[in-house]
């Protein structure tokens, strides 16, 4: 089988080298891919609906995976689909769940899925009187996709008055920003949850925590995701069973009403407040680094599940995973999120973009090559992947990796993991590391 994959960051690179361990997979193409990416797939120009579908009729591609939020919000999966190509990915219907945020919230609040308190607005100066009247903290977002950078979490008025300038007036995040969610400002812990579902079915992976400020302490501006840790402590089998109930199937069931069926990987970030699980946020995709740190865990075949959930058949082909753990730390160019410099060489990566260390991963975003040298070309560089039977094995050997690559500038965080390892050391009674569970949607 010939396979293409939409987009060029680590989550894509973690798919494609998760996709060629299916034997059946003769080549894999990446559109349009990096330069360390380039060490697993072809790469080939490109990244809009035309050049997609082009490539991949002429070509005679047998699976399209489309990967990233901007493709599957412009239809990719419709167009390929329409061509006579399989692909994997919600349809742009669908994709609206991350889209729009206002839409997101709408469906919530109709079929009653917990979710914080909230007010959306399409001018300043309606979300200025209303920041008066409700005043901060709150969480202010644009409404479309912002690469995960899109959020702002404002414990202060001056702060959140400046949130809305920036997204309504100063347009940071173009038209995503023309209208906005204030939300109201939810404690507790964070979990992400990644699910497969065919829009009838709903197979949880194993859960995650990302950190998505950029400095220790959770300090700093939001980005797209600095490392991300698997599984979770608190996310224990009762919490599961209550976001199943109360979250994961009406949602799913909620759109299959709305006459957008959801099929594809289907991304759930979670709040767990005292008053039980919220939902923050909802992504039509594998999450980044989500996606690093979990696919690596997985024991089964990525391609026949993504194929089972294409075909509505997932109930017969659920994903399964090692009882491990896994960590990811990212090494971003100094400045990111904002302006970054890049061209920097990269040191401490093999001729194949890795490195001896066994049991790490690295995973290529920002990287291209030049004159046979990997350099950075990117706000987030690589994913340092460690995976390990202990959660403080996979950070510590995380870190190991991270330490052997530099480049001029380099940002990281140095406390990816650490709220979890210390709730899993606190805890005398670790729970078994279970099969999440797959349920139908009726």
């Amino acid at each position: 089988m010939k396979i293409l994959v939409i987009g060029a960051g680590g989550r894509e690179h973690a798919i494609i080298r998760k996709l060629k361990e299916n034997p059946d997979v003769t080549a894999v193409y990446a559109l349009p891919g990096n330069g360390g990416i380039a060490q697993d797939a072809v790469c080939v120009p490109g990244g809009d609906v035309d050049a997609a579908v082009h490539f991949a009729v002429k070509h005679g591609m047998d699976f399209v995976v489309v990967s990233p939020d901007g493709p599957l919000c412009a239809g990719m999966t419709d167009a390929l689909e329409a061509a006579g190509v399989p692909a994997f990915g919600p349809s742009k219907a669908a994709a609206a769940l991350e889209g729009s945020k206002i839409f997101a919230k709408e469906l919530m609040r109709k079929y009653d899925i917990p979710t914080a308190a909230w007010a959306a607005f399409d001018d300043p100066d309606e979300a200025r009187a209303y920041l008066r009247r409700a005043a901060p903290p709150c969480v202010i977002k644009a409404d479309g996709p912002a690469l995960g950078k899109g959020s702002r979490v404002c414990h202060t008025m001056e702060e959140a008055l400046d949130a809305v300038a920036a997204c309504m007036e100063r347009r940071v995040f173009g038209e995503s920003g023309a209208r906005i969610v204030i939300e109201e400002c939810l404690t507790g812990p964070e979990v992400s949850v990644l699910t497969f579902t065919d829009g009838e079915t709903i197979a949880p992976m194993i859960s995650a925590m990302d950190h998505k400020r950029a400095l220790d302490n959770d300090e700093g501006p939001n980005t797209g995701g600095m490392g991300a840790v698997a599984p979770i402590l608190f996310y224990t089998p009762d919490r599961q069973a209550e976001c199943m109930e109360r979250i994961f199937q009406p949602t799913v069931r909620a759109m299959r009403m709305e006459g957008r069926p959801f099929k594809g990987c289907l991304y759930f970030g979670l709040m767990l407040t005292p008053q039980g699980p919220k939902v923050i946020e909802y992504n039509a995709r594998f999450g980044d680094p989500e996606a690093q740190t979990i696919l690596p865990l997985m024991q089964n075949d990525l391609l026949t599940v993504m194929r089972a959930v294409r075909d509505g058949r997932l109930a017969d082909a659920p994903p399964r995973f090692r009882p491990m753990h896994s960590c990811c730390v990212v090494l971003a160019s100094g400045g990111y999120p904002g302006p970054v410099q890049t061209g920097f060489p990269i040191h401490g990566l093999n001729a194949d973009g890795q490195i001896s260390l066994p049991g790490a991963t690295i995973f290529h975003a920002g990287v291209k090559q030049e004159r046979g040298h990997y350099v950075t070309a990117g706000g987030r560089v690589l994913s340092v992947v460690y995976t390990s039977e202990t959660l403080a094995g996979a950070i510590d050997g995380a870190y190991q990796a991270a330490y052997e690559i530099s480049f001029e500038e380099m940002q990281v965080r140095r406390d990816i993991g650490q709220a979890a390892r210390r709730a899993w050391e606190d805890t005398e009674a670790r729970p078994i590391l279970q099969q999440p569970e797959v349920r139908p949607c009726p």
